[in-house]
C-alpha cells in the first residue's frame, strides 16, 4: 500500500517534474524523485496489469499499485469459446500472486472516486490513496438508455456477454437449453464497442456448437452497420462452415434494431418488422468505465480523449487512460491494443520521472478470430502518433487472405491460441 504523502515541498517538487521534467539538471534527485514517486493504476485487465508490471520493471523504486476488484480476472478474449463448449471456464481467469511477487502492491477494492486535484483515489473500503500519477485501466460500461427496453433487468432476459461472467454464464445456459430448429439472434450496435470483430466471431463459435448440437436451428444478426472488421472473411468461413444456417442483416434488411421486449425475446427494426427468438443475445451500445467519469477525463463521446504521444488524458494532468476506456481511433478496442498501450506509457512515465528523452510513440495490434476449431484469421496493425493524432503506418499491417485453403486457417487457430498464452503471460504471468 502507497505510504501517505508527508510533505509539501516533495509535493512542489512533483508537480514541478510533472509539468517538465527535463528542467531538472541534477541526475541524483531525478533518481530520487522517481524512487519516492507513487504510481496508482486502476483496473487489472490486459491494459492495467501490464501498466502495473512494466512500470515495476522499469522503475524499480518507485512504489507501484494496481487496484482492482476481482480477485481473478476473467477475460472476455476466448469467452467465445467458452459459449461453444470448446474452453473450460477457468482457463480464462487469471490471479494476480505473479505481480505480487514482483513487488506491486495488489489492492482487491473497487476504486469509487478520484479527485485529480488533491491526487487521491478513494477505495470502496472508504481508504484513500495518493498519487502522483495516475494510470486508468476501467474498461467499459454499457449504455443502458440507448436502445428502448434494454436495461439491466432485461440483460437477465437477453444477455449481452459483453462482460465475462456472470453475464456469460447465462447466455451459454440458454444456449444449451435453446431446442434444436430455434433461433440464436444476436443484436449488435454502431462503433465504437469493445473488441469490434467478437460479435462476429461470436457467431461463428455458435454455429459451430449449433451444428454439432441442434443443426436445424438457425443464428440471425442483426446489425446497425454496413461494414464491420474482417467482414470479407467471416462471410466467406461463415458460408464454407456453416452454408446457410448463419444470416447477417444490415441496416438495410432490418438489421437497425430501435426497440426489444427482452422478456418476449423480440427486436424490433428500424422498419417496424418485428424478430423474435429463442435466445436472444443484446450487445449494447458502451462507454468508458464510470471510474473514468468520476475522474473527469471523459468527454460527450463518453469516451475519455488521450494525446496520441503517451495517452495522457488532454482533460486532467498526471492522468494517463488507456485500454478499452481510452479514444483512440483507428486502434481498435482490444486486448492487444490495452497491452501496447500500457507499455508505451510505462516507458513514458519512466522517462519523464527521470528526465529521459520520450519513447517514439509506436503502438502495435493483432487480433485473431476464430470461425471454428480449426479455421483462424487475423489482422495486425501498427500505429504511430503523427501531428497529434494517431494514425495507421502504411504497410505496416496485413490482413488474412481471401480463399486461403485449410492448413492455412488451422495454422491461423493455432497462431491465436498462442496469442492467447502469450499476452496472458505478459499480462499476469511471471
Amino acid at each position: 500500500m502507497p505510504a501517505p504523502l508527508h510533505s509539501s515541498s516533495r509535493r512542489r517538487a512533483l508537480g514541478a517534474l510533472g509539468a517538465g521534467a527535463a528542467a531538472w539538471s541534477m541526475p541524483a534527485l531525478l533518481h530520487a524523485q522517481a524512487g519516492a514517486a507513487q504510481i496508482v493504476v486502476v483496473g487489472g485487465g490486459f491494459g492495467g496489469a501490464t501498466a502495473a508490471r512494466y512500470l515495476r520493471k522499469w522503475l524499480r523504486a518507485a512504489r507501484i499499485t494496481l487496484v482492482e476488484p476481482a480477485a481473478r480476472y476473467y477475460t472476455c478474449a476466448f469467452s467465445n469459446l467458452y459459449l461453444a463448449g470448446l474452453r473450460d471456464w477457468e482457463t480464462l481467469g487469471h490471479g494476480y500472486d505473479a505481480l505480487r511477487t514482483l513487488g506491486i502492491d495488489v489492492v482487491q477494492a473497487s476504486a469509487d472516486d478520484i479527485d485529480p486535484v488533491a491526487r487521491t483515489v478513494t477505495l470502496s473500503g472508504g481508504e484513500r490513496l495518493r498519487w502522483d500519477k495516475l494510470v486508468l485501466s476501467p474498461g467499459i460500461d454499457l449504455r443502458w438508455d440507448a436502445l428502448p427496453g434494454y436495461d439491466e433487468a432485461a440483460a437477465e432476459f437477453a444477455p449481452h456477454a459483453w462482460k465475462a461472467g456472470a453475464q456469460t454464464h447465462l447466455l451459454r445456459q440458454q444456449l444449451q437449453a435453446m431446442p434444436d430448429g430455434g433461433t440464436f439472434m444476436m443484436v449488435i450496435p454502431a462503433g465504437p464497442y469493445r473488441c469490434p470483430p467478437g460479435p462476429y466471431e461470436r457467431a461463428a463459435l455458435v454455429a459451430h456448437y449449433l451444428a454439432r448440437c441442434k443443426p436445424r436451428s438457425k443464428l440471425v444478426l442483426l446489425d446497425a452497420k454496413d461494414e464491420f472488421s474482417k467482414k470479407p472473411l467471416f462471410l466467406e468461413g461463415w458460408k464454407q462452415r456453416y452454408g446457410d444456417m448463419v444470416e447477417w442483416r444490415p441496416p438495410a434488411e432490418g438489421g437497425a434494431v430501435v426497440r426489444v421486449d427482452a422478456q418476449r425475446r423480440e427486436a424490433e427494426d428500424a422498419h417496424g418488422a418485428r424478430h423474435r427468438a429463442e435466445v436472444l443475445n443484446v450487445i449494447p451500445a458502451q462507454k468508458a468505465g464510470l471510474i473514468a467519469v468520476r475522474a473527469g477525463v471523459v468527454d460527450a463521446s463518453g469516451w475519455a480523449p488521450v494525446h496520441a504521444g503517451n495517452f495522457a488524458s488532454t482533460l486532467q494532468p498526471h492522468v494517463h487512460v488507456i485500454g478499452d476506456a481510452a479514444s483512440a481511433a483507428p486502434m481498435p478496442k482490444s486486448g492487444s491494443s490495452a497491452n501496447s498501450q500500457a507499455k508505451l506509457v510505462a516507458a513514458a512515465l519512466q522517462a519523464e520521472l527521470l528526465g529521459r528523452d520520450a519513447p517514439e510513440a509506436l503502438y502495435t495490434n493483432t487480433c485473431y478470430s476464430l470461425i471454428g476449431p480449426k479455421h483462424g484469421i487475423s489482422v495486425a496493425g501498427v500505429y504511430r502518433a503523427q501531428s497529434g493524432t494517431l494514425v495507421e503506418v502504411p504497410g505496416s499491417g496485413g490482413i488474412s487472405p481471401l480463399g486461403a485453403g485449410a492448413d492455412f486457417r488451422s495454422a491461423e487457430a493455432r497462431y491465436a491460441l498462442a496469442w492467447y498464452e502469450s499476452i496472458c503471460g505478459d499480462t499476469w504471468g511471471v
